[in-house]
Parts: structure tokens; sequence; C-alpha cells
């Protein structure tokens, strides 16, 4: 069996997580026991929801534990396998660790994924999975959005919020996209087709939403949370519909977070505001077809783009998250940690 290098967490971070919350190790992968199989890790999906679960507090999910192998998004390839139903050479997705190799007997979050020629192995995680999927099930089952509606998108240039602002305008919104550099707002605007862009660093939010959005806020996908969220409370229509995707100008503190006073506007408007994780939609094979089979057409049809940002190297996992918290990356980050397997 080949030898294994992991990431453990070590500390509790204080602030964003840092390199020095984790620690590498090496281990010999043990031999598989009756149902199991062993996973080549080829992609780590680093996501904001990583500083949750590395902190004390259980979240949606357990915290990791300190001293455990570090929770991650992966998708990888079957090595050997003592399982009839993930065979050696399969593909699979699932909620893994921060490391080479991974055993599963095919309980829990994994995935063995159906290939399918007209898409790239980076589709999985650049256009489907807890990426795509998120931003599908959000706009389609919780905003529901009607034609010629408003529609703001922040975080946009990430990963799902990329993603969520394409969707918007397939389904016939006139979308707002927020980010925070003139590069991000240049490629939603000139590639991915939002009706208008704010650049939150260089324009007083509030401002920019009112010139952007003159008639008012109907549906938010809301990857941000904090300000962000204040600012677009103070300009939703009646009946408007919030998706709480994330909160990412929050994870970052130890102390309590910033709620917006003005949240009585979803009274005043009758409106609502429902938190979701893609996981709430699992169990649901009907939803999961809907979406794959919605986000395939656009994608062949040339309405749908993702962009990725791979670094190379299990060992740069922990360093990579400063693009990720510092919102330097540009859609999907992914570390590399192996390569795809080749395909006859």
């Amino acid at each position: 069996m080949p030898i294994n290098k992991q990431w453990h967490l070590i500390s509790r971070p204080t602030g964003d997580l840092k390199p020095e919350n984790f620690e590498i190790r090496e281990s010999v992968v043990r031999d598989l026991g009756a149902n199991e199989f062993l996973i080549r890790t080829i992609y780590l999906s680093l996501d904001p929801t990583l500083r949750l679960w590395a902190r004390e507090q259980d979240s949606y999910m357990p915290s990791v534990r300190l001293g455990d192998v570090m929770r991650g998004f992966t998708m990888g390839v079957v090595e050997k396998s003592n399982n009839l139903q993930y065979p050696i050479g399969a593909i699979v997705t699932g909620v893994f660790g921060w490391e080479e190799y991974s055993i599963s007997d095919g309980s829990g979050i994994v995935t063995r994924v159906e290939m399918d020629p007209r898409l790239p192995l980076t589709a999985r995680f650049g256009l489907f999975e807890h990426i795509g999927l998120t931003a599908y099930f959000g706009i389609v089952d919780l905003l529901r959005p009607k034609f010629g509606e408003t529609m703001v998108v922040s975080g946009a240039a990430g990963a799902v919020g990329s993603i969520a602002v394409q969707i918007g305008k397939i389904l016939g919104c006139r979308v707002v996209a927020i980010a925070g550099s003139e590069e991000k707002c240049a490629w939603l605007k000139n590639e991915l087709g939002a009706d208008a862009v704010i650049n939150y660093k260089k324009q007083p939010l509030k401002t920019a939403l009112r010139e952007a959005c003159p008639n008012g806020i109907d549906t938010f996908f809301d990857n941000v949370g904090g300000e962000t969220l204040e600012a677009v409370l103070d300009q939703i229509n009646m009946k408007a519909r919030i998706a709480m995707c994330g909160a990412i100008s929050q994870y970052g503190t130890d102390e309590k977070p910033y709620a917006p006073p003005n949240i009585y506007n979803l009274l005043m408007k009758r409106a609502k505001i429902e938190g979701f994780i893609v996981l709430d939609y699992a169990a649901d094979a009907r939803w999961w077809a809907i979406a794959h089979d919605d986000m395939t057409q656009w994608f062949l049809q040339g309405r749908m783009k993702y962009r990725l940002d791979i670094v190379e190297g299990l060992q740069n996992a922990p360093s990579a998250l400063d693009k990720l918290f510092r919102g330097t990356n540009t859609g999907k980050l992914l570390i590399k940690v192996s390569d795809e397997p080749v395909v006859a």
C-alpha cells in the first residue's frame, strides 16, 4: 500500500485559516477491509466553509477535531477495491480529507461519477457538484425568479457566485453582480453577461446599489452576509426573496457576527430570507437529475462558463487559503493533488 501525505488540523484559527493551523504527516495506507476501496485524490476543493469546519463549535457538520485530517470536498480515482459498486478506475467525489489517498466503503457523502465524454473532468467542480448545484438550487428552488426581475449576486466572481450570475441571466433576470476588483467586474460583465457590476472596494455599496437597481431588488443570492446584506435589505421590493448561501465576511471573526440592523425590512416588505446548503438536496435524486440535465445543456449550448484557479500540489493547500479569504481568486479554487487518469 502507498505512503499517504495528510494535512492535520493542529490548532483552532484566530481570524482566517492560516498555514500554521495545519501540519503535514506521512503514514502507510492500511489494507482494505470488506467492501472498502482506495481513492487517489486528483483535486481538492478549497471552500469558505472550511473556516466553519475548523472552529471549535459545530456548524451544519461536526467540527474537525484537533489532530484529525482536515476535511474537504475531493474528487479522485479508485485504485484498489473490494466494492463492486466502486470498481478500479471509477471516478468518485465526496467529503474526504486533505490527503493523497482516502479509504471509503461507500457510506456517507460519496458519489460515483457517471462520465460524460462531452464534459471535461474539471467540470465536476467547476460546474456541477457542490458548486454549480448550490447556485442552481438556491435560484431555481428558493428565489424562483420571474422574467425581468432584478437579481443581485454578492461574491459574484467566486465559484458559486459566477454560476449564479449566469443562471440568473438564463432565466431572464436583470443581474447586478458585486465583486472586489476591476478585473473581476470586467469578467462578470464582458464574459458572463451581468447587466451591471459593482466594485464594492471602489464605490460605497449602498449608493452603487441605488444606481444599479433603480427599480429596487427582487431577489438576492448572498455569499457574503454582513454589511452587504444590510445594503441590499435597504432596497428590497415587496415580496423579495433572499437565498443565504454563505456569509464569508463573517467567517473569520471571533466576535459576534454582524447582524444587519435593518432586518425588519423583511417584515415591512413581506419578504423572506432562507439559508441553505447543497446537502439539503442530497437525498432527492429527482432534483439532482433535473439540475444536472439543465446545467449540461446550458454548458453545451455555450450559455454557461466556468473558470478554475488551480494550485499545483497538496503541499500548497494551506498557503492557497489566503487566495480564498482575501478574495484574490477568480472562479473555483482547486488544489491539483495528482494527475487525471488517462482515458483510452
